[in-house]
């Protein structure tokens, strides 16, 4: 089964960007996933195009208005997809979610602009709001970006072995411990001692506790709902 994901954007040139590039877009071409972009603008019935108007009750900045909008949705076949508006507002996008849509057919998402996607849209088309972090960009085209090569990368095939995606941040609630190659020796740095002992045993250990320290100093939500998987009180 191919992954498929669409894009509905206003700007469609901005595709594939960084998802053509490197195991990717070999993946790509080797049929695993495929993309396709939908131009928001081709929708419009009017003279010039238009697909925003003033927010309804006053206030600065353009909305998407719903009937442009919703034809563009509406073009495409959901084939069991989820449909995602990409907002600020929405629920923080997480590896649990990544891996539920990168098992499944594909992932339909909607690009904004200006001040938003008219409300009654997201209602009607059922729509799941995902941010992929707490800042305000200009659109959803990079966010849109990261999501897809979030799901991309963990169809089997794209990365070649499945370990690179087992042991990394996110899974089992934390974050990844640090890593080291050659030189042994960089400016006066050297690679922990432990990591060169040959001793898989020591080393599993080491990097548990790395990741466990790091995780509990720079993410205390993950520690907690960590601690909590481990049966420890936070």
């Amino acid at each position: 089964m191919t992954f498929n994901a669409s894009v509905l954007t206003l700007y469609p040139d901005a595709f594939p960007g960084p998802l053509g590039v490197s195991l990717l877009e070999t993946a790509r071409k080797n049929g695993l996933w495929a993309l396709e972009t939908v131009d928001i603008r081709s929708f419009s019935r009017h003279k010039h195009a238009s697909v925003d108007d003033t927010p309804a009750g006053g206030g600065p900045g353009m909305v998407l208005r719903p009937d442009v909008s919703a034809a563009a949705i509406d073009s495409l076949p959901r084939d069991g997809r989820p449909l995602i508006y990409l907002t600020p507002r929405g629920k923080p996008l997480t590896q649990a979610m990544v891996r539920e849509w990168s098992a499944g057919p594909g992932v339909i998402v909607f690009c904004g602009r200006f001040e938003g996607l008219d409300q009654r849209v997201i209602e009607a088309r059922g729509m799941d709001e995902v941010s992929v972090g707490d800042a305000v960009l200009a659109g959803g085209e990079a966010p849109a970006m990261v999501l897809i090569e979030a799901c991309v990368r963990l169809i089997p095939g794209v990365l070649g072995k499945i370990e690179s995606t087992e042991d990394e941040s996110f899974e089992g609630d934390l974050l990844e411990y640090p890593h080291y190659t050659r030189p042994r020796e960089w400016e006066g740095h050297e690679i922990p001692d432990v990591l060169l002992s040959g001793d898989h045993g020591r080393i599993a250990r080491w990097r548990k506790e790395q990741a466990e320290d790091i995780t509990r100093l720079r993410r205390p939500d993950l520690w907690t709902r960590y601690q909590r998987r481990q049966g420890e009180e936070p």
